[in-house]
């Protein structure tokens, strides 16, 4: 009975330490440090070579309205079409990511490459506005922030939808 005892532990030992090293070694790895506190930003369990690089993430509410009332910044949905038709913030524009590449084109002729930017999605538990950051600035987009709170977080405040 020991034996078998003994016998499972180290099959699970071994099976557990493979399991982690293969993880670690893989270039498409799953992080195992992720970020789950919603107060601090998006959740994310992205695999480990992910990369927030030159995005601002605006985690308040209250200054996404700012930027929005100035009037500087396009506001971008990257939510489906569906969503969007259905509510988003006022004076925003449609950008689903999963359309991007089908839409870059018409977007690089009609907004320059020093529009400031801020997109969103659906919220903190949503990567699609992190996405979309990302890919407006491999297209050359230098201002580009993210509103994390999202279409939710904008619309609980009582600020202006269309």
């Amino acid at each position: 009975m020991i034996t078998i005892f003994k016998r499972a532990t180290l099959l699970i030992v071994f099976a557990v330490s493979a399991a982690l090293l293969v993880n670690h070694f893989s270039p498409v790895g799953i992080a195992l440090i992720g970020q789950w506190d919603l107060d601090k930003g998006i959740v994310s369990a992205n695999n480990k070579d992910f990369v927030h690089y030159g995005l601002v993430e605006i985690d308040n509410i209250e200054i996404a309205k700012l930027i929005h009332d100035d009037g500087k910044a396009q506001f971008i949905d990257a939510r489906a079409n569906d969503a969007f038709i259905e509510g988003h913030i006022k004076g925003a524009i449609s950008l689903p990511v999963g359309k991007f590449d089908i839409m870059i084109e018409h977007f690089l002729n009609r907004y320059l490459p020093e529009q400031p930017i801020v997109t969103y999605c659906s919220g903190r538990t949503c990567e699609d506005s992190h996405r979309l950051a990302q890919l407006l600035i491999e297209f050359g987009y230098e201002k580009v922030s993210i509103m994390i709170d999202g279409f939710p977080g904008w619309r609980e405040n009582g600020y202006p939808v269309e």
